[in-house]
């Protein structure tokens, strides 16, 4: 297949597959797609792993090492506006995230290492429901993931507008954030808004609360150690002249390490039951573990960015680029497993006005780099396992 028939075939995979977008744990026509291809490939494909999710495994040679490599296949909750030839039959989902293309490239990858069989080992294309909501990957592993098909490194990507296109960036260490939910629920004593002293205004309470939580990064964080708290809701039970009984606030963390997780969430509880106390109300808090930070490897770093020079060049690589606070379920695998993930830039600018940002419903990944995601997903395989 030469070059030219190669980009073809992935930008006729990649549309067909931004066409019919589904979103997590609903990826039955998805997967059924992406199997189909991989079978026609002469892949041995396994169905149902966590739910949607399936695996393929292709074998050369006698070396023991097992190489994973992971694509994404959930859509978004929104309605497109690209306008494209191919854009969404799916009302009111879509692509917004690039993960038709990060198929896509799997795809490619796969193609390129059953025709030529250029390396020594097994590698393992999985492909994950459910990612945008951090549960395609626990699933995956519930049923037994890393058990039946066991894995000695995985390597992941995801495309980046904003860094330049075709560009292959990552770091060792924390690349992408976790992300932790909250709630805090606060009862007082709700009274007419003119007879404020007859009641307890959890408003005020909350109030306090938010701003409270700004001091934890700044007075309990080495400020060398980045991590954000962010309230993002506030719900009450009130009107406009009655002081409410209920309110409640909703938001999320991000950090790097499990130890700021935990130092995040006690802090929170202290200050939040602590002035409500103060105020003779009553609090509840809860806080979730829904992403996993995305830590890299060194080694697998190291073979990463060994590929990625093979692939587009010395001067189109980043070996430390700066972690970004978004989150990504990969970081529940390679906490399991050593592993890397990387940026593929997806471009910068768009006939001057700036680029589309992701979750955006004028997104649509950038068919330009396609191929360069799958050569390199392949040549992290011959890097990592040579003939």
């Amino acid at each position: 297949m030469s070059t030219a028939e190669f980009e073809s075939q992935l930008h006729q995979w990649r549309h067909s597959l931004h066409k019919h977008p589904e979103t997590g744990f609903e990826e039955v026509s998805t997967s059924e797609y992406v199997a189909q291809q991989l079978e026609a490939m002469g892949l041995e494909v396994h169905r149902g792993l966590g739910g949607t999710g399936l695996v393929a495994s292709l074998t050369v040679g006698d070396n023991p090492t097992v190489i994973g490599l992971r694509a994404d296949m959930d859509a978004l909750n929104i309605t497109e506006t690209t306008g494209k030839s191919y854009c969404s039959q799916n009302h009111g989902k879509m692509h917004a995230c690039g993960h038709d293309g990060h198929m896509t490239m799997l795809l490619g990858a796969a193609k390129l290492l059953t025709e030529k069989k250029d390396f020594n080992g097994t590698v393992r294309f999985v492909f994950q429901p459910a990612e945008e909501h951090g549960r395609g990957a626990k699933a995956m592993m519930a049923d037994g993931l890393f058990d039946q098909f066991p894995i000695d490194e995985f390597y992941g990507v995801h495309n980046w507008p904003g860094l330049p296109a075709g560009t292959i960036s990552t770091r060792v260490g924390g690349i992408m954030a976790s992300e932790d939910n909250f709630e805090i629920k606060i009862k007082g004593k709700g009274t007419h808004a003119a007879r404020p002293h007859m009641g307890k205004d959890p408003l005020v309470i909350a109030a306090e609360i938010i701003l409270a939580l700004q001091t934890i990064i700044s007075r309990n964080l080495d400020p060398s150690i980045p991590a954000v708290i962010s309230c993002t809701e506030i719900h009450t039970d009130g009107i406009r002249n009655a002081i409410p009984t209920h309110v409640v606030i909703t938001g999320d963390t991000r950090s790097y390490s499990p130890d700021v997780q935990k130092m995040l969430e006690e802090r929170m509880r202290k200050i939040c039951e602590g002035i409500c106390h103060m105020h003779d109300a009553e609090c509840e808090f809860s806080y979730t573990h829904e992403f996993s930070p995305t830590v890299n490897h060194e080694k697998c770093v190291q073979t990463a960015v060994l590929a990625a020079r093979n692939i587009v060049g010395d001067s189109k690589v980043d070996a430390n680029v700066p972690a970004m606070m978004a989150s990504e379920d990969f970081g529940a695998f390679i906490e399991k497993v050593p592993g890397c993930f990387a940026f593929i830039g997806n471009g910068v600018e768009a006939d001057g006005k700036g680029f589309t940002p992701l979750h955006n419903s004028n997104y649509d990944i950038n068919d330009d780099i396609l191929a360069v995601g799958a050569n390199y997903f392949a040549e992290i395989i011959r890097t990592r396992m040579p003939i």
